[in-house]
């Protein structure tokens, strides 16, 4: 019997990004590949990289450069480890890590994970520096996700939608994940059946611009993702689904419709706006306006009240000023965040922004702080709005303090209490006692 071999995953960044993880698991378990914890403990590490924000591919390198010597002691001991570099990153620089890190032994792009057991082999049998980058004819997702339901959590991800068309003039989606390219509706009914009968009680559907979802139906049809949606809550068992992240064009109505009258679809939205400025709007290549933005935002709440709103800003934009800068405040002020993500502005090789004259670092900072007050402020006001209410809490993980479960409300919201171990998996009433910055404090209601 060979021995076996084991491999360590480690993921950068977004949601999907976790989720791709899971499938290159999955896709290397029949090669004979156990995944492990540690990398002093594999045969085989592989770097799954983000590519949205310059520190995230730094990190890469830098944690390349931390594996050189767990590489170079491994080798005195006459044994190899096997460095391989996936993700964004990969697909964006290619020959560029090879020459960065030369202990690198493969580079693959996110098109081409269901090939990462050939190239895993052909490393085994002593090939180096190899890359595959291609964005290739066959679906990627004929080939994954079909054992992807053996380590499901009680809340799991599901990607659904992958790439996107937008061409924001800041982003590098496009050129490392592709167009836009939907699954199949019976592909995606099948992984949930397939999750919830390992335990899922809660999936969240995965896309770079999932809202676009396209996806051919039993039908034949072309089904959004409200319909796939509608599909999804006929499975018994899953009593709550969620979707990330959204584009404001792609806001349609049966999608609006879902959240006021789909009790399974939570009330919460990612929905970034980026700027609150129409001129850095336009040379984002956004679609929309601030208008057009806050207009649907009023349209949501109207069909869903208690909708948690969430969303990502960018700052110090090439010729942002600070008239512009207000504008942003303004609108963040005006939607009333419950969530939000901010940053820097920084430059990504390849895209149009990229060329443009770029805003003093000192500039840049100090608008983020004070974006970053303003958001923090409103998801305070968000959270301390709950305290005092009963609300439904699906517990998924063992809480910090013993004794303690940790879950997420309707709305996102971290939430910890004291509760046997019995309840994990379980959506359990809970009344909030207190508000924290990042989450709720509560106890169990009794039955």
């Amino acid at each position: 019997m060979p021995a076996p071999k084991r491999v360590f995953i480690k993921s950068y960044g977004c949601q999907m990004n976790v989720y791709d993880s899971e499938r290159m698991a999955d896709a290397l378990a029949p090669s004979g590949y156990a995944r492990v914890d540690d990398p002093e403990h594999a045969d085989l590490v592989v770097l799954n990289t983000c590519h949205i924000r310059e520190k995230a591919a730094e990190k890469v390198y830098s944690e390349l450069g931390r594996l050189r010597a767990l590489s170079q002691a491994r080798a005195a001991s006459g044994r190899r480890l096997a460095i391989g570099v996936a993700g964004c990153v990969a697909q964006a620089e290619g020959a560029e890590i090879l020459r960065r890190q030369p202990l690198v032994d493969f580079v693959v792009g996110p098109q081409a994970y269901h090939r990462l057991p050939k190239m895993a082999a052909r490393v085994e049998a002593g090939a180096r520096g190899l890359i595959d980058t291609e964005f290739p004819t066959e679906d990627k997702f004929d080939h994954i996700g079909r054992s992807a339901a053996h380590r499901a959590a009680p809340s799991a991800f599901l990607t659904v939608q992958e790439g996107c068309d937008k061409f924001c003039a800041f982003c590098v989606v496009p050129y490392t994940r592709g167009v836009e390219a939907s699954r199949p509706v019976a592909r995606v009914l099948d992984e949930a059946r397939a999750l919830v009968r390992r335990g899922a009680v809660e999936i969240t559907l995965l896309g770079q611009n999932v809202n676009a979802y396209h996806g051919r139906g039993p039908d034949d049809a072309a089904w959004s993702l409200a319909r796939l949606i509608g599909a999804l809550s006929e499975i018994e068992g899953l009593a709550r689904i969620r979707y990330t992240t959204s584009h404001p064009n792609d806001m349609a109505d049966d999608l609006i419709a879902a959240h006021a009258e789909n009790p399974r679809l939570m009330p919460y939205l990612h929905l970034p706006v980026q700027a609150g400025a129409d001129r850095v709007l336009k040379a984002m290549n956004r679609g929309h306006t601030a208008e057009s933005y806050l207009r649907l935002i009023e349209r949501i709440r109207a069909a869903r009240p208690d909708m948690a709103i969430s969303g990502d800003f960018i700052v110090g934009f090439p010729g942002e000023t600070e008239a512009e800068f207000q504008a942003t405040l303004d609108l963040a002020a005006a939607v009333g965040y419950a969530q939000a993500y901010s940053f820097k502005y920084s430059p990504r090789p390849g895209t149009p922004a990229a060329q443009a004259e770029q805003l003093p670092e000192e500039i840049k900072a100090e608008r983020l702080a004070r974006l970053q007050a303003r958001l923090d402020m409103d998801q305070a006001i968000f959270n301390a709005s709950r305290v005092g209410d009963e609300i439904d809490v699906l517990f998924d993980k063992p809480g910090r303090a013993t004794g303690q479960l940790t879950g997420r409300s309707p709305w996102l919201q971290a939430v910890h209490a004291e509760a046997p171990p019995d309840l994990m998996g379980r959506i359990v009433r809970v009344r909030v006692e207190e508000a924290m910055r990042n989450s709720l404090g509560a106890v169990l209601v009794a039955a």
